[in-house]
């Protein structure tokens, strides 16, 4: 399969990725089949990708989109330590840290399935050009009135609300869109690529703004993560539709979004991971509520010390990318073996004595951290159906994003009652967990059958 066409003599800005197609009367009761599995063979040298960690950069339209994310990324930790760090300060409770922070993913649990139905049916880079300026127009309201002094929890958090309902279809949109990208054998290198990406910005994001917090204050976060959202508009704008994997849209039918999650119930391969991505990211990825009181509680420090933590977490992401993106095999075993790892390393680093062991055992567990969600990523994108494949990377969002609704005030709760370092161990127990009940359980699936194979 060719990986970077030539560029046609004359490019729309934005066209549709392909015709909606002829909708049948009942599309949701339509059986739909399974992705064809990847043959665990070695693919012939005509067919197989060029070898090498970053094969999928050679495409021009996956770097466009690597670099926008970067980005944007790194913005939105800014902003994501601002928002943080003021709720702590206004309010000096673990309680509403955890509140404010699950906030932002109460409309994605209602409404997520919907969003990821719209993301079916639509040009995903149409789409993508309306939710990034929504956020850029949100982010500048919170820089201003920050700017002006009026920033209280009354107001800040309807602003989370709003940027979460603008989540509820700008995730799966995001998500789902890799596989328009980059042709199916190079979507595993992809999406570890696309990881390694949002942890360097995770480094940068974090460092920086803990650093303006400390010296000039909170405004400067707000504004440059509105500005950082024109980046990613940039790129959708530059990308060659005629490079693009053709796309099967979804046409409108009563029944859809029942569709969709019947048929991720019946699929083995994608409801496994999905439940342990719900797990995990219920109770072990809430580290913007466990590691602020970890700061301030276990270790009793600032807000440079806080930036530094999330900097190492990224590191660690970052490092945990590279060995990612040169696996080329995933399967459910596989992934049960990574979270309970994760899960391990989690509970360590709850039992961290001073600070800068802390900073060591963070960087091990955003190594954890990305191994298991790139894998799980990968494995949702190349075993779904096209035409389901917003819907199945909307389940992923909730899972992943919008169990923050739950997990994030339960964990801040375990932290008011039993101390900070109680509060991260809880998620390293949960994954470790779920983990462990998928090595174990007779009704996991043979890896065999449901393994994905890419050439790195």
């Amino acid at each position: 399969m060719p990986t970077d066409p030539p560029p046609t003599p004359t490019e729309t800005p934005i066209p549709t990725e392909s015709p909606t197609p002829t909708e049948s009367p009942t599309p949701s009761r339509t059986p739909i089949p399974a992705s064809p599995a990847v043959p665990a063979t070695t693919a012939t040298p005509a067919d197989s990708p060029p070898h090498g960690m970053f094969s999928s950069m050679r495409i021009r339209n996956f770097r466009l989109f690597f670099v926008g994310q970067a980005v944007s990324v790194a913005g939105n930790w800014m902003q994501n330590v601002a928002v943080g760090w003021l709720v702590l300060e206004t309010t000096h409770s673990a309680i509403a840290l955890g509140a404010v922070a699950g906030a932002r993913f109460v409309p994605l649990v209602v409404f997520g399935p919907w969003g990821g139905l719209v993301a079916d049916r639509s040009d995903r880079r149409k789409l993508l050009l309306v939710t990034q300026s929504c956020c850029a127009a949100l982010s500048l309201l919170l820089g201003l009135l920050s700017y002006v002094g009026y920033a209280p929890i009354a107001v800040v958090v309807p602003i989370v609300v709003a940027l979460g309902v603008v989540n509820i279809f700008d995730s799966p949109a995001r998500q789902s869109i890799i596989s328009y990208l980059v042709p199916r054998e190079y979507v595993a290198n992809a999406v570890a690529l696309s990881s390694i990406s949002m942890n360097t910005a995770r480094i940068i994001g974090p460092g920086v703004g803990g650093a303006l917090i400390a010296t000039v204050g909170i405004t400067p976060c707000f504004l440059f993560n509105s500005a950082s959202f024109g980046v990613v508009i940039a790129s959708v704008l530059a990308m060659r539709a005629a490079e693009l994997i053709p796309a099967v849209r979804e046409g409108r039918a009563k029944g859809q979004i029942r569709a969709g999650l019947r048929y991720i119930r019946e699929t083995p391969v994608l409801l496994g991971p999905l439940v342990m991505v719900t797990v995990a990211g219920t109770f072990a990825w809430e580290f913007q509520t466990t590691l602020p009181l970890m700061t301030t509680g276990a270790f009793h420090g600032n807000a440079a010390v806080y930036g530094t933590i999330m900097s190492c977490l990224g590191a660690g992401s970052v490092a945990g990318g590279f060995f990612a993106a040169r696996r080329h095999h995933h399967s459910i075993r596989s992934l049960a073996i990574s979270v309970a790892v994760w899960g391990a390393l989690i509970i360590a680093a709850s039992l961290a004595p001073n600070v800068p062991i802390e900073y060591a055992l963070i960087a091990f567990v955003g190594s954890g951290a990305i191994t298991f969600n790139s894998a799980a990523k990968t494995l949702l994108q190349v075993e779904s159906a096209p035409q389901m494949r917003g819907r199945v990377m909307a389940v992923w969002s909730i899972g992943w994003q919008g169990s923050t609704v739950l997990g994030a005030p339960i964990v801040g709760g375990i932290a008011a009652l039993l101390g900070a370092r109680a509060g991260l161990a809880a998620g390293g127990v949960a994954a470790l967990l779920v983990g462990g009940f998928y090595l174990v359980s007779a009704r996991v699936p043979a890896p065999e059958t449901h393994a994905v194979t890419v050439d790195p």
